[in-house]
């Protein structure tokens, strides 16, 4: 038990981004004691764990939980915004979200494999990114209709997605495997709703797409073009807009934003990739709103109506608690919310 409490208390402070001084001071102790607690060759007292479940905003009974998850590789494609202690504790906050998920899943025995239905499609032009969200959207049973909500897309295709509201705008989302077979899509629940939807697809493409001896560079492009593909299909572009155009009216861009769920600026792009309108329209689009704050103002504003929440693990969590495979109070810890709260939201049918 030692070495799973002191494994919690570095992990806990890796996520708050704190030195072993920090906890020292806040509990009153020797940074040496505190480096103890990390070894295993001491454990705190009861007064001292409470008083670091406080700390660090975490239930008790974190500290004796036996769950542990392997998250696999974690690659911050914006490593240069993030210092190592921020990285350190995005990667905790993932892990203690991942390991609640896994465990409350295990408790309801849920397993599945996950299959990777466009493995076998090497990407190496935008045409192979073309052929491959077509596969997708084909097996997926999607079509070329717009997508009301991406993160339920992705759930009920055993795609866990993970939001963080706990961080700032400098983190977009990341992919990876869990244990090696659990695919994870973890997101900045802060966005705006169609910044969010592109981030998901983003991050799906780099889940599924197999980029042999792609630059980062170009995988970046790549996964680009993959999720202007999925939101807004190219040959659905053709029918909402017509042929060649000289000019775009706003009203026009609202119009798909608001059905797609995809950002006048990305819509744009779209335009230029089908071929309906230049690059040169383009930058004089850019110019435009560059210079006029208030059209900027317009232009970027969020209209989707889909709010794109994720609540699966919320569901499994009361579903557990209506099967009495766990009590309130456990609950109460994997929510992170108050017994009461849980209680008021609990009523068996």
């Amino acid at each position: 038990m030692e070495n799973l409490v002191a494994y919690r208390i570095k992990n806990a402070r890796k996520l708050k981004g704190l030195s072993q001084q920090d906890i020292a001071d806040e509990l009153e102790i020797s940074k040496q004691m505190v480096s103890k607690y990390e070894k295993g060759t001491s454990i705190p007292t009861s007064s001292k764990l409470l008083k670091l479940a406080r700390l660090f905003n975490l239930k008790v009974d974190y500290f004796f939980s036996s769950f542990k998850i392997d998250i696999g590789e974690v690659n911050f494609r914006k490593k240069s915004k993030f210092s190592i202690k921020k990285q350190n504790s995005l990667k905790e906050q993932i892990k203690i979200n991942l390991e609640n998920y896994l465990w409350i899943e295990d408790t309801l025995s849920i397993d599945y494999s996950f299959n990777n239905i466009i493995k076998n499609n090497k990407i190496k032009t935008i045409k192979d990114v073309e052929k491959a969200v077509l596969k997708l959207r084909t097996e997926w049973n999607i079509g070329t209709d717009p997508i009301h909500n991406i993160i339920q897309l992705l759930e009920d295709k055993e795609i866990k997605v993970i939001e963080l509201y706990d961080t700032d705008d400098k983190f977009d989302g990341l992919a990876t495997f869990v244990n090696g077979k659990y695919p994870v899509i973890v997101v900045n629940g802060n966005f705006p709703v169609e910044r969010k939807r592109f981030t998901l697809l983003h991050e799906l493409g780099h889940l599924l797409l197999t980029l042999p001896d792609c630059k980062i560079i170009e995988e970046e492009y790549f996964c680009n073009k993959f999720t202007s593909e999925f939101l807004l299909p190219k040959n659905i572009v053709a029918n909402e807009f017509g042929g060649n155009r000289n000019h775009i009216t706003l009203p026009e861009l609202i119009s798909t934003q608001k059905k797609y769920g995809i950002s006048i600026p990305a819509i744009i792009f779209r335009l230029v990739d089908a071929n309906i309108i230049t690059k040169e329209r383009q930058k004089i689009f850019y110019k435009r709103m560059n210079f006029n704050p208030s059209l900027k103002k317009e232009i970027n504003q969020s209209r989707f109506e889909t709010p794109e929440k994720s609540s699966r693990y919320v569901r499994l969590v009361y579903r557990a608690l209506a099967q009495e495979n766990i009590s309130i109070s456990k609950a109460s810890s994997l929510l992170n919310k108050n017994i009461e709260i849980v209680k008021e939201n609990f009523a068996l049918v």
